[in-house]
């Protein structure tokens, strides 16, 4: 029996790659001869390094850059020189992880760093280059990030203005003369798991900017900031980027890349999927296994598990999925292709015990989930 397993990480408990350890285990108890093809997936945010190193047999490219307030910082992309690939997360150069709680500024915050990751994966003679932009610090619609890479932003005096979500308003003129020309044939695609627009009351400045140390006054003044950048963007490349899906995320760097460097914006699990062939392993599979920290109706938006569950019904392959967390409105999954869904909790526990638990917990259910199964195609077996 062939089964894929593709489980998500569980917040705050395990990575992806440990929850398919442990799912493996489950299995290996109940169906010792199974064939499994472990494969942790992600949505398309911060993880996006640990998910895919090992499966890409990629190079951890370590380079120092600047932090999303200004000071150096450590940071780390993927190279995978046998595809051109870098990959490259937001979150390792602009991210709210960099900041204390105490240091949180959305208005000065820049995307300058993540920029400089993008020309040192070019210095690698990088030709594609997928971008994770979850977890961001910043409101700057990626000017910051483009200015790495070469684009000026002028204030009305013709001169060089630095690239923050409190200086959007100053720019007058975007000049792109000297954007870096490696660049051209380069494909340049963002992991995004947010489909928020860029502006209004969904948009980036007012449903995110709070969360990066924003007051409501400076709420607006993001929001005005990117409204005028997003005239800009519009008169300098002819496209309106205000009702762009996705738009909105990492503080409007998903708009600002796509008119900016022509950057293509995908949901992250899609991509993470495409590039783990996980469609290939699917197809070969008599079953799919996911799991999640928590399954509700939201998981058909742009998670992971819910992109295993597309693949799996659309090549008639059953998936089970397991989760942390089952939320009552996650029963409604069964038509996304979810056959069946399971709690990983023995019974009432706390959120710590849960957390601490989660690997036995999940190898443990895994193995009646596969004892139900096998207990399954036995007792058709014998109606047949």
């Amino acid at each position: 029996m062939k089964i894929v397993v593709a489980p998500n990480a569980l917040k705050g408990s395990l990575s992806a790659a440990e929850a398919a350890q442990a799912m493996c285990l489950g299995i290996r108890r109940a169906l010792h001869d199974a064939e499994i093809q472990a494969i942790p997936v992600a949505d398309g945010g911060d993880g996006l390094i640990e998910t895919l190193a090992e499966p890409l047999a990629a190079e951890r490219i370590s380079h120092t850059v600047t932090g999303p307030l200004g000071t150096p910082t450590h940071a780390v992309f993927l190279y995978a020189p046998d595809r051109d690939l870098a990959i490259i997360e937001m979150a390792q150069a602009s991210g709210l992880a960099l900041l204390e709680r105490t240091q949180l500024d959305a208005l000065s915050a820049s995307s300058i760093g993540t920029g400089e990751l993008i020309s040192a994966a070019l210095d690698r003679g990088c030709k594609h280059i997928v971008l994770g932009i979850g977890g961001s610090a910043t409101t700057d619609g990626a000017t910051g990030l483009a200015t790495a890479l070469g684009i000026h932003f002028e204030n009305e005096q013709g001169e060089w203005i630095s690239a923050s979500g409190a200086n959007l308003q100053l720019i007058r003129h975007i000049d792109v003369s000297e954007l870096d020309n490696r660049l051209q044939g380069v494909r340049l695609e963002i992991a995004c798991d947010v489909d928020n627009p860029l502006l209004g009351d969904q948009g980036a400045a007012h449903v995110y900017a709070p969360q990066k140390g924003a007051s409501p006054g400076e709420v607006q003044q993001l929001e005005d900031g990117l409204r005028h950048l997003s005239a800009l963007l519009e008169k300098h490349t002819g496209r309106d980027i205000c009702s762009l899906a996705g738009g909105g995320a990492a503080g409007g760097a998903g708009a600002g890349l796509v008119a900016l460097l022509g950057a293509t914006l995908k949901p992250g699990a899609q991509l993470v999927l495409e590039l783990l062939e996980v469609e290939r392993a699917i197809e070969q599979a008599d079953l799919v296994l996911t799991c999640e920290g928590q399954l509700d109706y939201q998981t058909r938006f742009g998670k992971a598990p819910a992109a295993v569950a597309s693949l799996a019904l659309k090549h008639g392959v059953p998936c089970i999925a397991i989760a942390g967390s089952l939320d009552e409105s996650a029963y409604r999954l069964h038509e996304d292709g979810f056959d069946a869904l399971f709690s990983l909790c023995p019974g009432p526990v706390s959120l710590q015990q849960a957390i601490a638990n989660a690997a036995p917990y999940l190898a443990q259910t895994t193995e009646q989930v596969i004892r139900c199964q096998q207990l399954g195609r036995i007792l058709a077996t014998g109606a047949s």
